[in-house]
């Protein structure tokens, strides 16, 4: 069976780390093997990667926070995706290089032409089978996260940074639309676990 890579992405408090349990449910009931993992992380040296990345009192030029997450993205495809893909699995993993992007093009500023080369030096032409994007508005996913959890580096920026981050993602929606999902997730929870289901079921992975 042929391996599947289903990336899940959103700004901060847009719930999608929430949803990617109900996904993993999904892909088993359908009989797969499934692999769940997160960037910047996954592996012993991403999730140190990850914990300088996030640290609220770790300093850090845009570019260098650049370079570490594809140090961690490396490490990841190395280790886990890639052989999960080999394997024949799903993997299912919280952000990837749209997240990249977002965040560090659209909303540090590093520009989309430095990310693309060292997206091809990385990754080559690998993408995911399928992105889904759950988007929410900045105001209620910041509302979310300050209920759930204290703030990290990124999710102690300002408004503005996450609007920048927000649009990125949709326009990373809109130039690789045969890929991405946008799941409006403002509205419940078992309404987004609807129109997943929907989408999923007629997708041709």
């Amino acid at each position: 069976m042929k391996g599947l890579f289903v990336t899940v992405e959103g700004i901060d408090g847009a719930g999608k780390t929430t949803q990617l349990g109900w996904l993993k449910d999904f892909f088993q009931r359908q009989g797969r093997s499934v692999v769940t993992t997160r960037e910047p992380g996954g592996t012993s040296l991403g999730e140190a990667l990850r914990a300088l990345l996030l640290s609220p009192q770790q300093a850090m030029d845009p570019e260098t926070e650049t370079l570490l997450i594809f140090a961690a993205r490396r490490e990841h495809l190395a280790r886990i995706i890639l052989p999960a893909l080999g394997e024949g699995k799903v993997v299912l993993c919280d952000r990837f290089t749209d997240a990249t992007y977002a965040y560090q093009g659209n909303g540090r500023g590093v520009g989309h032409d430095r990310i693309r080369a060292l997206e091809q030096w990385v990754q080559s032409d690998l993408q995911p089978d399928l992105t889904i994007l759950f988007d929410v508005p900045v105001e209620l996913g910041q509302q979310r996260a300050r209920n759930t959890r204290e703030a990290d580096r990124f999710e102690r920026e300002r408004v503005e940074f996450f609007e920048r981050v927000r649009q990125g993602y949709l326009q990373r929606a809109r130039e690789n639309a045969s890929r991405f999902l946008v799941v409006d997730a403002s509205v419940g929870t078992l309404d987004i676990h609807k129109v997943l289901e929907e989408r999923l079921v007629t997708h041709d992975f």
